[in-house]
């Protein structure tokens, strides 16, 4: 999500991402109870309204804010949609995290914001070329895991993180990836971790609330490890924060980490 100064028209994201410039939402979702917009934007969006979950959007409290306009995700919230769009005009992307680039592309307009947007996306690819030059990336192998309560997931290409660090220069490997650009594995497949290079998330934050405890624990012969070429990044932006902004933090942290 990313946003700038507030303008009009107002409108509400069922994603809980602004994927246009320089415009602050009246109403976002949050990704789970409690935890509010994520910290990396909570200056900019000190007056957006929480609507529900990103799984659960509230209703009620979206046509409460009057919305001209929400914009949301046809893989998350089709269903929704004739409710969302008595209330306002509605715009979704079909993805949420795979294809972010064409997700983008399709809600500018919407604000009237195309040539922005368009600058900003060439901005992300030319900054991450010049990242991937500086640090060596290109030829090299890189692995993208997200560590959850029972399983571990690998990132590939088509992903957010995943895109982002393909367009640096790394080779994320020809892998069966699942529709969603992603391989799901139980602890005992940590081998699949193989990246010359391994970046990964923690969502539970406690190592042992996820799988993190045990695959950390056996994986001390793989490639990266042995190298000391382990990084652990924050899952909100890493992981949930699809757009121009969550791109340029991913190239801070990888620029910081390998430069």
């Amino acid at each position: 999500m990313h946003s700038a100064t507030t303008s009009t028209p107002n409108f509400s994201s069922t994603s809980g991402r602004v994927r246009s410039p320089g415009i602050t939402p009246v109403g976002a979702t949050e990704s789970s109870a409690a935890t509010g917009v994520p910290r990396y934007l909570a200056e900019k969006l000190e007056g957006t309204t929480i609507v529900g979950r990103t799984s659960e959007p509230d209703i009620e409290a979206i046509a409460a804010l009057r919305p001209d306009l929400i914009i949301g995700a046809q893989v998350r919230h089709e269903a929704l949609y004739p409710a969302l769009s008595a209330i306002a005009p509605t715009v979704f992307s079909v993805n949420s995290g795979t294809d972010w680039e064409e997700q983008a592309r399709i809600t500018a307009p919407a604000v009237d914001e195309s040539d922005e947007m368009e600058a900003l996306l060439t901005g992300v690819e030319e900054r991450a070329a010049a990242v991937g030059e500086d640090i060596g990336a290109e030829g090299r192998t890189a692995s993208m895991v997200r560590f959850r309560p029972a399983d571990f997931r690998l990132y590939g290409p088509g992903t957010f993180s995943g895109s982002i660090l393909t367009q640096v220069g790394f080779d994320l490997g020809e892998r069966d990836w699942n529709e969603y650009s992603m391989l799901e594995l139980s602890p005992e497949n940590y081998t699949r971790i193989d990246g010359e290079v391994v970046f990964f998330t923690n969502p539970a934050g406690d190592p042992n609330a996820s799988t993190m405890g045990t695959v950390t624990g056996l994986w001390g012969t793989q490639p990266a490890v042995r190298s000391g070429n382990t990084f652990e990044f924050e899952d909100e932006t890493w992981m949930v924060g699809i757009g121009v902004v969550g791109a340029n933090i991913i190239l801070d942290d990888v620029e910081k980490a390998l430069g």
